[in-house]
């Protein structure tokens, strides 16, 4: 969330506190969890009378909230789309956030399915949402790699069976890719 607020914030104290206290992480989760927009920005906006702009500023800009692609990522996802791996997604987004932000990320075409929290009503790391996912996608989870950057969702999906890998960089997981054979 910080690229676009140290857009609209230029005192680096500043831009701390608010994003220690009014758009936090705790309070972004529930749009990922399928908290409309509306309802967020007209509570917080109460709340935080003084930041009411930059409040709102999050729902209308999200994609500018989005740092970008990881260094070597998309050249993993396009090598295994080449392969004819199938790709599959399950993705902490509220459902007007990816609405924004998936038509300036084309790499997601490559992919067969993604299971959305936002628009499920469910959010990482519950158990549900990966045994949606498992269902929508037809996979058992013995046929899937699990790939996510936190540890608490890949506990989630190694417990119903799925192999996870702990993301920390494209170099690690490439490593384990050519490893398992899919690179």
């Amino acid at each position: 969330m910080r690229c676009l607020f140290e857009k609209l914030i230029d005192d680096p104290e500043e831009l701390d506190w608010f994003l220690a206290h009014v758009v936090t992480p705790e309070w972004h989760f529930q749009h990922d969890a399928g908290r409309p927009f509306a309802d967020m920005v007209a509570e917080r906006s109460r709340e935080f009378p003084q930041y009411a702009d930059h409040i709102l500023a999050y729902s209308k800009r999200f994609p500018e909230t989005i740092p970008g692609p990881v260094e070597g990522s998309l050249e993993i996802v396009r090598a295994l789309a080449e392969r004819d791996i199938p790709l599959f997604a399950i993705s902490n987004f509220g459902a007007e956030s990816w609405a924004q932000f998936r038509p300036s990320a084309p790499i997601f075409e490559l992919f067969s399915d993604i299971v959305i929290s936002g628009q499920e009503k469910l959010i990482k790391p519950d158990r549900k949402i990966f045994e949606l996912a498992l269902q929508r996608f037809a996979r058992s989870p013995e046929q899937c790699l699990f790939i996510d950057d936190r540890l608490d969702n890949i506990e989630t999906a190694e417990a119903l069976g799925l192999t996870g890998h702990h993301f920390n960089g494209s170099p690690a997981l490439e490593r384990q890719l050519t490893a398992l054979g899919f690179l």
